[in-house]
């Protein structure tokens, strides 16, 4: 490829010299002060200086369509050249004036900084200059964020390929564990949730002081406590489970964009990181209210009530998971979860007895409805007919039902973030 380059080759040569030097078949480079309109269409690229500052730099058919776009167009029909001349050099005299500079306009004409009220030079030079540089970025910018094209060769290469995480499934795993641990253990343990529960099992070991079921009313006193603890420990894990999944949705977006881990590991490492901190506190409640309410004076029985409550809170913990997976809203979730909380208290088997046929399925999948049968069970053995609550039987449906829950809640809870969609 031949290059020419020259300076100011007009000077001292007509306008016809200049278009054969142009329509010559070489590359032309050359810089040039004032061009004719004719010579002006012939220019592929151009660049415009002004006081040593980039005014403009881009093909010369869209030069016009730049400045129009900042708020600099013609008043009149004149040369392309001559009017970017113009500009070139602060004078603004025949084209609009952007908002900007009319600011810049005080309302009298003050010696220098103004002419025929219009901005000085230097603001027209500091604004074009500032205007191409933000267009600049703003083109660079949307240049970069377009796609980068991929065969469909490439595309199918990539998906029949066998993705290597780097990692067995229980190094990510374990990895995940120790990471939600050490995030969780200080939520968990805060000093206000502590705070919270010990001041709730101080406040109902106060009012159920030294109970005592031989009474009817006595009876009926201890089975409202037996129900307040299944619903504060179904309540309290699944607004706490809510949060779980909608908090790290940009982290895991963006993580599972790079194939960081599987999202097998991702899911079991955050629904068991916080097993333990969960069994931590129900212990110390129970270990103020069960003796200060003097429930069933025996370690056999406690440590039954405290299984029951411990699958309670895991049943009701999956929930709150599947219900933060399936909205990843915190406020969608926490609405859906405070109603489902309500209705699933309701049909916990405290309030009524007599469900309507239709309804009453809403029973059997609330876990309030199971735990308070089963720490009936416990307690009296035979559930006095006073209470007039169906006799559980040995236990084991209830047990396998809160089981179910925690299993069933997990894997709903897995299939909605599976669905989620991936975004950049």
């Amino acid at each position: 490829m031949c290059v020419q380059i020259m300076l100011r080759y007009t000077v001292g040569t007509d306008e016809f010299v200049s278009l054969e030097t142009l329509q010559s078949g070489k590359t032309v480079v050359t810089t040039i002060h004032q061009p004719s309109t004719r010579l002006f269409s012939r220019f592929d690229k151009l660049i415009l200086l002004g006081r040593g500052s980039l005014l403009y730099h881009g093909k010369a058919a869209e030069a016009m369509d730049h400045f129009s776009s900042i708020g600099c167009s013609p008043l009149t029909a004149m040369n392309p050249a001559e009017f970017l001349l113009d500009l070139a050099n602060g004078n603004i005299s025949d084209a609009t004036m952007p908002s900007e500079l009319e600011k810049k306009v005080p309302s009298k004409d003050l010696g220098s900084n103004t002419r025929c009220g219009k901005p000085s030079p230097e603001d027209v030079h500091k604004y074009l200059v500032e205007a191409y540089e933000f267009k600049a970025a703003d083109k660079q910018q949307r240049k970069h964020l377009e796609p980068v094209p991929v065969s469909e060769d490439l595309k199918a290469t990539l998906s029949s390929q066998k993705r290597d995480w780097g990692a067995s499934w229980w190094q990510q795993y374990s990895i995940l564990f120790r990471r939600g641990f050490k995030e969780r253990r200080h939520d968990s343990l805060s000093w206000m949730r502590v705070t919270q529960v010990l001041a709730t099992a101080v406040v109902l070991g106060l009012l159920w002081w030294h109970s005592s079921s031989a009474t009817p009313r006595g009876l009926e006193d201890q089975a409202g406590l037996l129900f307040f603890i299944s619903v504060f420990w179904g309540f309290f894990p699944v607004f706490t489970a809510v949060f779980t999944f909608p908090q790290e949705r940009v982290m895991l977006n963006k993580e599972r964009l790079v194939d960081m881990y599987k999202l097998s590991a991702y899911f079991m490492a955050t629904t068991t990181s916080d097993l333990l901190l969960n069994l931590i506190l129900p212990i110390i409640f129970l270990l103020i209210v069960y003796f200060m309410a003097e429930l069933r004076q025996s370690i056999k029985h406690f440590f039954f009530s405290m299984l029951i409550v411990f699958l309670c809170i895991i049943a009701a913990q999956g929930l709150g998971l599947l219900i933060g997976a399936s909205l990843m809203d915190i406020k969608k979730a926490t609405t859906l979860a405070s109603v489902t909380v309500m209705t699933f208290m309701l049909a916990g088997g405290f309030f009524v007895q007599r469900v309507p046929a239709f309804i009453s399925w809403l029973r059997y999948v609330s876990f309030n409805f199971h735990t308070y049968r089963l720490l009936l069970k416990v307690q009296y053995g035979h559930i006095p007919p006073s209470l007039h609550v169906t006799q559980p039987g040995s236990g084991v449906e209830e047990v396998a039902a809160l089981i179910a829950m925690v299993l069933a809640h997990r894997f709903l809870a897995y299939i909605s973030l599976r669905r989620m969609k991936l975004s950049n």
